[in-house]
């Protein structure tokens, strides 16, 4: 029986390998979690061309919205393991969402093959210019000096709109209360009516505000400067000492994946983001393409996941 059971697992291993030879043999899907038309849904259908075009099958995106991007996580996590179905995922599915939500219908810990990184997008704080702050400093005294007099927007509760600040907030003892919008977008439409007058917002979508002068930046959320925004400090150069946040996108399939198709798409996907025409393309969708190995891709998901569960501990979670 021993025996047997030897050959059966030496017989599936080698269908395994030669299923990774022939793979892929049909369309492979990747599902975006978001509505088409965002700037993920773009990232998506951009390498989605670079990897028909690497790997010789069609690469169709599906938009599964809903539920913070848990939507779409879940229906890839329940996916065949066979690599024919993709998520691209962002910091909120994998790192957020596990502290935000009391329930949530998969673990990125056990339900997904990290892929590779895709790319980190850059936040940056602004303020209506009625506001009358041109610097971070100025922004936290003030709100320091009117505890909950003053307001901030965000795409919804546990978008990174509302994380952002939040861990700005436990990191300096601002009091600045929380206006949550049903998207990034109308709550920038707010900010620059002068509705609600603080938000930390992408930065590909503040940049012709901010140059236009309808909102004032103050600093941006990564570890250095934005190549768009140079003259625009860090908030670590400003004062806020080691703050950094991004949110990023990278590709996970779902769990058991066999490591020669996981090596297959992260080698693909590795090469599209090293062209010049990637660079470009995401440059002018304001973010930074980020490559890792898959094992490097777990590791950094699993530290977020630990790092963004003290900031939702201070906002609580979500029923449903």
């Amino acid at each position: 029986m021993l025996a047997r059971a030897s050959l059966i697992l030496l017989s599936l291993a080698g269908c395994g390998s030669a299923w990774a030879d022939d793979y892929p043999t049909r369309p492979i899907r990747i599902v975006v979690p978001y509505a088409a038309g965002g700037g993920t849904d773009a990232m998506a259908r951009f390498i989605a061309r670079g990897f028909e075009a690497r790997l010789g099958q069609a690469f169709i995106v599906e938009n599964r919205p809903g539920s913070g991007t848990a939507t779409g996580g879940a229906y890839v996590a329940k996916s065949a393991s066979d690599g024919y179905t993709l998520l691209m995922a962002t910091s909120s599915t994998l790192a957020i969402n596990p502290s935000m939500y009391k329930t949530l219908p998969y673990d990125p810990a056990v339900d997904f093959s990290p892929i590779g990184m895709v790319a980190a997008v850059p936040f940056v704080l602004i303020v209506h210019p009625s506001l009358a702050v041109t610097s971070v400093d100025g922004l936290i005294r003030l709100a320091r000096e009117k505890p909950g007099a003053l307001s901030y927007a965000s795409g919804g509760v546990g978008a990174p709109h509302h994380v952002y600040m939040e861990l700005l907030k436990s990191m300096t003892g601002a009091d600045i209360k929380h206006i949550p919008y049903r998207g990034g977008g109308p709550a920038l439409t707010d900010v620059v009516a002068g509705h609600v007058p603080i938000m930390f917002a992408d930065v590909a979508q503040a940049l012709a505000l901010v140059k236009e002068g309808r909102v004032i930046a103050l600093g941006v959320t990564t570890a250095k400067r934005v190549d768009t925004m140079p003259q625009i400090p860090t908030l670590q150069e400003a004062g806020i000492a080691d703050y950094e946040a991004n949110s990023w996108q990278c590709v996970v399939a779902p769990a058991l994946v066999s490591e020669p198709i996981v090596t297959r798409l992260n080698k693909a996907l590795v090469d599209i983001l090293a062209t010049r025409e990637t660079r470009n393309h995401f440059t002018a969708l304001g973010v930074q393409p980020v490559t890792a190995t898959p094992a490097e891709t777990g590791a950094y998901i699993r530290r977020e996941v630990a790092r963004w569960a003290k900031v939702v501990r201070s906002i609580g979670t979500i029923e449903e």
